[in-house]
């Protein structure tokens, strides 16, 4: 399985922001995070000539080369870079670098210094998806990409493993199951329409698309994910929610904890859900947790699963 099974520490709807970049004339630098695929209508033009869905800059005519600054939505270790040049055929820049840095809270782009290099100049086509490992242990919260020496690019992804700051999670009551505090789908029965990471990311889900949506089921069985937490701890509250699912909501669901490699337990027995509603319910299990597997029955789809406790130790 290749590095774009991890969350994209970039994306638009993951809290990321493309805080600066040197040049934007032809086409918008916030378009980078974007979470659908570029579009692209042949005879749509405007004031600056034809429209692009993606960030472009104008023709240089001096030295140098175009950047564009993205502050993490989710800052982590980054395990791999996608530069995505859909619909720039004449128009992309052939070779591009990343860097990144990190900091402790939000700063301003001419702020920002420790720039580490994460991807050297590297080349790029035209019209295409360019997938880049990354071998880099350290946490960071700010990329830069750099394009040389201008052009086009539609999308760019970050992949990689959230590391949230301690600060804010010990001693408090936290969503252990979050995307934004660590926690990761590390297994599933069934991902047809959708990932199922999208049940524990940041936010209330958008529409239907944003949640973890099953195929049907044909035989006796029942769809289901685990969830790694963001580390060891008691979980007091779960919040299933169906919002968007309106005709193929669960019609059941069931939680089962397990603390490491230990046998699974129930935490909250099979539960009639309803379609289109956010749940809630208080668990009476005080045992400490490290996974948590959330089955439902049939199949169908979930917006978000949230689990409220506090971490051990």
């Amino acid at each position: 399985m290749t590095f774009r099974h991890l969350p994209d520490l970039a994306l638009r709807g993951n809290g990321g922001s493309v805080i600066a970049a040197n040049d934007e004339a032809f086409a918008e630098r916030q378009a980078l995070i974007l979470p659908h695929r570029a579009q692209f209508h042949t005879h749509d033009f405007g004031a600056k000539g034809q429209i692009y869905d993606g960030w472009e800059t104008r023709r240089r005519r001096t030295t140098g080369h175009d950047w564009a600054i993205v502050r993490l939505g989710m800052p982590g270790v980054v395990r791999g870079l996608v530069i995505d040049t859909a619909w720039f055929k004449g128009n992309f820049p052939p070779y591009a670098s990343v860097d990144a840095c990190a900091v402790d809270e939000p700063l301003a782009h001419h702020e920002l210094t420790g720039w580490t290099e994460i991807l050297p100049k590297s080349p790029l086509g035209g019209d295409r998806e360019h997938e880049f490992a990354v071998d880099d242990p350290n946490r960071y919260t700010h990329v830069r990409l750099n394009i040389y020496p201008d052009g086009g690019v539609a999308r760019f992804r970050v992949h990689g493993e959230v590391v949230p700051d301690p600060r804010f999670l010990h001693g408090l009551t936290v969503d252990l199951a979050a995307l934004a505090n660590g926690a990761l789908v590390i297994d599933c029965s069934n991902q047809f329409y959708s990932s199922p990471n999208n049940v524990i990311a940041p936010g209330l889900a958008r529409h239907q698309a944003e949640g973890w949506e099953t195929a049907r089921r044909r035989d006796d069985g029942n769809d289901w994910l685990v969830v790694r937490l963001a580390g060891r701890g008691t979980v007091a509250v779960a919040e299933i929610d169906t919002t968007h699912l309106v005709f193929n909501a669960p019609g059941w669901a069931s939680l089962s904890g397990r603390d490491g490699d230990g046998d699974w337990f129930s935490l909250l027995g099979k539960t009639r859900l309803q379609p289109d509603a956010q749940h809630r319910f208080r668990l009476d299990s005080e045992r400490p947790v490290t996974h948590v597997k959330c089955d439902i029955y049939p199949d169908g789809g979930l917006a978000r699963l949230r689990l409220l406790g506090h971490l051990l130790g």
